[in-house]
């Protein structure tokens, strides 16, 4: 957090002198800024203290005086310091009188003081306070920890207490769960859109939202699943950079607990972890003994879908890591393990397995894996590692919302009553690199018969064919969406 007005002028050194009342020393100095314009504000943004000569006031008129005090106030700047002994002996009685009437406080820096000293100081009691609130985090973090212990109501009033915020707890059906304190309940209904939407997305983000002049961060609680938990932490401004700390680990505090205690997951411990390093939410460098029972590295990432797991949980799996998520069977094991193949072994198949790595590297596992799943289940395998699917990039692109992209690209080709034609001489046309000999070739027509294709195609289609990053647009959506059975040929 910035230091305080106050806390510059207690710099002795500096011999700074406040000239207005001491009513915003409490006002933070975000940064320093020297400028010898008579309008400085379009070079500001807000929170400094300026600082100025007065250089180009060789004259200092009452409005002058008033309207360059104005634009500084009306653009959030924290408070003016004049440079005395240069250009003017004293503060100019006029921008004395502008800055006391408009509420500006003002600062008399002498002669000795200067100016790149105040940046100094300024900047010395920026990375203090930093310092400060890091450490302050550490220790609002070990609190956390050590509430969780105490359950998920410990976690949330433990959290509005170190942020100096209320905190509301919604559990998975969306009803109130628990609010920190009690009296700020009654808002929970303000919130009842977002915390729906944030329930029901199915790879849903936090999100920051104003209600009733309360500025309230919405996160999802957990990974993957539907009708997820949230937490919302709300207060009359934003979260500082060390209070989102706060909150992101509280949101894995109660992500484990939630997942831990939720009866209709049948869930353990283990299966918990497993959802918190999806989310990549547990640091393994400050967690020495968890680190320790978990799957040695390089670990395989493997999925299959939920129905095709008729036991919860075979002895078989007892060696890794799994748990329901996202409507897929996740298991998680050494590489030297195989889990993929005990899982295919298991349901017989489709399974997607993504390739070893590392436990910083889950979050993109989980995303190749399910790659790999997309491209088992498309060709009716049993076991498809990442590594042999097919395309690479391609096998990224290839999963259910990569073909509803693919057929929104094409939709104005496909809705045609030639669009078989149409989206052959597409094809044909990106393929050949817009050589329309070869193009039309391929297709065995004339070349002024694809002319007149793609033609009509440049009309039909919203994006500027020759705008290369549109054509491998196209180019892509034809790739994934040829594999389709419903796919416009």
């Amino acid at each position: 957090m910035p230091p305080t007005l106050g806390a510059v002028l207690r710099a002795r050194r500096l011999h700074l002198r406040l000239l207005t009342d001491d009513t915003r020393l409490d006002n933070r100095v975000r940064w320093v800024a020297v400028s010898e314009l008579t309008d400085p504000t379009p070079y500001l943004a807000g929170g400094e203290l300026v600082l100025t000569t007065g250089v180009r006031w060789q004259e200092t008129t009452d409005l002058a005086a008033y309207d360059y005090v104005r634009r500084l106030v009306e653009h959030g700047a924290t408070a003016l310091g004049f440079g005395t002994g240069v250009v003017h002996e004293a503060v100019p009685a006029e921008l004395l009188a502008a800055a006391r009437e408009l509420g500006l406080p003002l600062l008399e820096v002498p002669l000795a003081t200067p100016f790149i000293a105040v940046g100094e100081e300024v900047s010395r009691l920026v990375a203090r306070e930093e310092y400060e609130g890091l450490t302050r985090a550490f220790d609002a973090q070990r609190r956390l920890t050590e509430a969780a212990l105490r359950g998920e109501r410990a976690v949330v009033d433990t959290l509005a207490e170190e942020v100096d915020r209320w905190a509301l707890l919604f559990a998975p059906d969306g009803e109130l769960r628990h609010a920190a304190p009690e009296s700020v309940a009654d808002r929970s209904p303000a919130l009842a859109a977002e915390v729906r939407a944030l329930r029901g997305a199915r790879r849903p983000t936090g999100v920051s939202v104003t209600v009733a002049g309360d500025s309230v961060a919405l996160q999802p609680l957990g990974v993957g699943e539907r009708g997820r938990a949230v937490l919302a932490v709300g207060g009359p401004r934003p979260l500082e950079t060390h209070e989102r700390t706060l909150v992101n680990a509280a949101v894995s505090l109660l992500s484990l607990e939630l997942a831990r205690t939720a009866p209709e997951r049948r869930v353990g411990l283990r299966a918990a972890v497993l959802t918190a390093l999806l989310a990549g939410a547990i640091d393994l460098n400050a967690a020495a003994r968890l680190r320790e029972a978990l799957p040695t590295e390089p670990v395989v990432l493997a999925l299959a879908p939920a129905a095709t797991l008729q036991q919860r949980w075979p002895a078989q799996l007892a060696p890794h890591l799994a748990a329901d998520i996202d409507d897929r069977v996740v298991v998680l094991g050494t590489a030297d393990s195989d889990p993929a193949a005990g899982l295919a072994a298991l349901t017989g198949g489709p399974v997607g397995a993504a390739e070893p790595a590392e436990y910083t590297d889950l979050p993109g596992a989980w995303t190749r894996a399910e790659a790999a799943l997309g491209a088992a289940q498309r060709a009716g395998a049993g076991l498809v590692r990442y590594r042999d699917a097919p395309g690479g990039l391609m096998g990224l692109l290839a999963t259910p919302e990569g073909l509803r992209r693919a057929h929104e690209l094409l939709a104005p080709l496909a809705s045609h009553r030639s669009s078989a034609e149409l989206v052959a001489s597409l094809r044909a046309y990106l393929a050949a690199a817009g050589r329309w000999d070869a193009a039309a070739e391929s297709l065995r027509v004339h070349r002024h018969t694809l002319r007149y294709r793609i033609a009509r195609i440049r009309e039909l289609l919203p994006g500027d064919l020759d705008d290369p990053d549109y054509r491998a647009e196209l180019w892509l959506a034809l790739r994934v969406a040829r594999d389709s059975p419903d796919a416009a040929r």
